[in-house]
């Protein structure tokens, strides 16, 4: 299902010939404690601009694109979705810049462009239409996961695209277990008033700060997989790597374990020229 490339700064997913998905991974050379150090394309976390841009530069060169064709959107936990089209590609750099505010999922069916988000513990949800050739990238914390940004992205690919859910094939990437994602009773309730099968998702633990306090944990990745199943995704075609980016925040970017003034991971997909 995955596989780590040589230079391991790429987690890649083997979803469909002639297609580049992908999560980033922190790299070698990592201070653990440093919540930049490592591998971080994102531009929004405060990193240092030139370093960001650095990386970029060479995440836009490993998957075989140009770096303005890497589009990474500012994401605020919401359900907005964007379709990336000629016309955003004509924009100018301020111009995608205000167009890539607030969305937290990219829809494209243009070669050669990678749709992408970014996460540290969040979910990272990749999505191929293998009949119609579009493909999105989604980022589902718990608000959106709340706010089933998974369907509204494929409700985004049937209206604009014709994509038949049964058609998809989906990634739900390295974010943080159900071990780890500890929770106070409102998010419990936020995901209950939601209408999610609780006892699916669901588990009461002992508080990692006091055993004598039981506490919710949410199962963000089996959410999302029962989403992606709700929109007509057939299960055998959701693919999850069961990474926790919490327990390995040495390989991926956890804001749990470093802050949320720490760098991000990319999760990205795109369709291919060179297999026309």
């Amino acid at each position: 299902m995955t596989r780590s490339v040589d230079d391991n700064q790429l987690l890649c997913y083997d979803v469909s010939p002639g297609v580049v998905a992908f999560s980033t991974k922190r790299g070698n050379l990592v201070t653990v404690d440093s919540p930049y150090s490592g591998f971080n394309a994102n531009p929004f976390c405060g990193d240092d601009f030139t370093k960001v841009a650095d990386a970029q530069n060479h995440l836009a060169s490993m998957i075989g694109t140009g770096c303005d064709k890497l589009i990474i959107p500012h994401q605020v936990h919401g359900k907005e979705v964007l379709a990336i089209d000629e016309n955003f590609l004509s924009l100018d750099l301020m111009s995608r810049k205000a167009r890539l505010d607030g969305i937290d999922a990219l829809v494209t069916n243009l070669k050669d462009v990678c749709v992408c988000v970014s996460t540290a513990d969040c979910v990272p949800v990749l999505i191929l239409d293998r009949r119609r050739g579009v493909v999105a990238a989604v980022h589902a914390g718990w608000r959106g996961t709340v706010k089933n940004i998974v369907g509204e992205t494929i409700r985004t690919m049937i209206a604009t695209y014709g994509t038949r859910p049964e058609d998809c094939a989906a990634v739900i990437g390295p974010s943080i277990s159900l071990d780890s994602f500890e929770v106070g009773d409102e998010v419990y309730d936020e995901f209950a008033n939601a209408g999610f099968d609780m006892e699916r998702i669901a588990r009461r633990y002992p508080c990692a700060t006091n055993n004598t306090q039981a506490k919710w944990h949410i199962n963000l990745w089996e959410a999302n997989r029962l989403q992606l199943l709700e929109a007509g995704v057939n299960n055998s075609h959701v693919m999850l790597t069961n990474i926790c980016t919490f327990i390995n925040y040495d390989k991926f970017f956890s804001a749990r374990r470093l802050t949320i003034k720490s760098g991000r991971m990319v999760s990205g997909i795109m369709r291919i020229k060179e297999n026309e």
